[in-house]
């Protein structure tokens, strides 16, 4: 049986089947191993107007062995070990960096790599965070669903099955509260990877809020895609500057493309609208001024017959009243109750079948 809820909140804000888009700043390890660099990302996620900044916590060697060797798409000739190692972030930030985050008003969310860290984040975090290659750690999944928290999962180098298992693991182990991320794991991920589209997969086939961690070069194409599919949440890793050290910086977008990021995505969220089909208040004295009504070209004696020649579909202005264009041929199989002056919008009471 699907316990999944369709709609759920993290700090006061909700995820839905359809937005808005809750937006989140993956600040993730481009701290440097500096906290005051990782406060910084903190003030410019709220800045920007995120929703919530989110950090990664691991231990090397719960990721990797120290033989996995070098990684080819980083370009880097050290061991994946090490570079690992040199991110990691220090447990005693946590408290200080929830601090801030309420400081703004900001959720505050991690990802944690390794059983142990659910534990140590439980006491901070508004919700937990699964990366794309933790999909198949159900150790992790089932550990994570225990602490009765939202979860946002990536889906990146995963496959449908491969999700549907996750999601069965996570609900299994007690998980109510969950939104999955269409992502590809490529940094950066090309246009023509990203596969914006199939967020809506994900929320058809589970039911369940659905988003985007997006790792493309660009700050808003592929969100501002997203929000128009109805993303119920967005991920964009940002940084201080793509120049400094570390594997994460180059493809994260800076400070300004952040704010970028969040502006054009409210900016789609407002004209994509509810989807309702009525009329907006805004067209209202259109409606009135432009709208066509049948009305008498010139005038009309009491019992004369009408006709093309007196009577015509116009747009009324300012005038009122005026039946509707459909009522044309019965006004023309009739004659007028009484005298009517050329343009007078016409009622019922003014013309009887004749």
């Amino acid at each position: 049986m699907n316990t999944m809820q369709p709609s759920f909140e993290i700090r006061g804000r909700t995820l839905a089947l359809t937005g808005p888009c809750f937006i989140i700043g993956e600040a993730g390890s481009n701290h440097n191993g500096s906290f005051e660099q990782a406060l910084a990302l903190i003030d410019v996620a709220a800045k920007a107007g995120c929703d919530a900044v989110k950090f990664q916590v691991f231990k090397a060697k719960r990721l990797y062995p120290k033989a996995a060797g070098s990684s080819d798409y980083l370009g880097d000739e050290r061991s994946i070990f090490d570079i690992i190692a040199a991110m990691e972030l220090p447990e005693d930030w946590l408290p200080r960096l929830r601090a801030r985050a309420d400081h703004h008003n900001l959720a505050f969310i991690a990802s944690p790599f390794h059983e142990e860290a659910v534990a140590l984040l439980d006491p901070f975090v508004d919700a937990f965070k699964i990366a794309s290659y933790e999909l198949t750690h159900a150790p992790l999944l089932r550990e994570v669903a225990k602490r009765d928290k939202p979860v946002i999962m990536s889906t990146g180098a995963s496959n449908l099955d491969e999700v549907r298992e996750a999601v069965a693991t996570l609900e299994a182990a007690g998980c109510d509260r969950l939104a999955l991320m269409q992502c590809t794991a490529a940094y950066p991920t090309p246009p023509e990877a990203v596969n914006v589209r199939a967020l809506v997969t994900l929320r058809d086939t589970f039911g369940i809020p659905s988003g985007l961690s997006d790792h493309s070069e660009h700050p808003e194409i592929a969100p501002m895609a997203a929000a128009a599919l109805g993303a119920a949440v967005l991920e964009k890793h940002y940084t201080l500057s793509k120049f400094l050290p570390g594997p994460d910086h180059a493809f994260a977008v800076e400070p300004d493309g952040l704010s970028r990021l969040v502006a054009g995505v409210r900016a789609v969220e407002r004209v994509v609208g509810s989807g309702d089909k009525t009329v907006h208040g805004v067209e209202d004295e259109l409606r009135a001024f432009a709208r066509r009504v049948l009305m008498t070209t010139k005038a009309v004696a009491k019992g004369e017959r009408f006709s093309r020649d007196n009577v015509d579909v116009l747009r009324r202005g300012k005038l009122v009243g005026g039946l509707e264009p459909k009522r044309l041929e019965a006004l023309l199989a009739g004659v007028a109750t009484r005298d009517l002056p050329a343009e007078t919008p016409l009622q019922e009471t003014d013309f009887t079948s004749g």
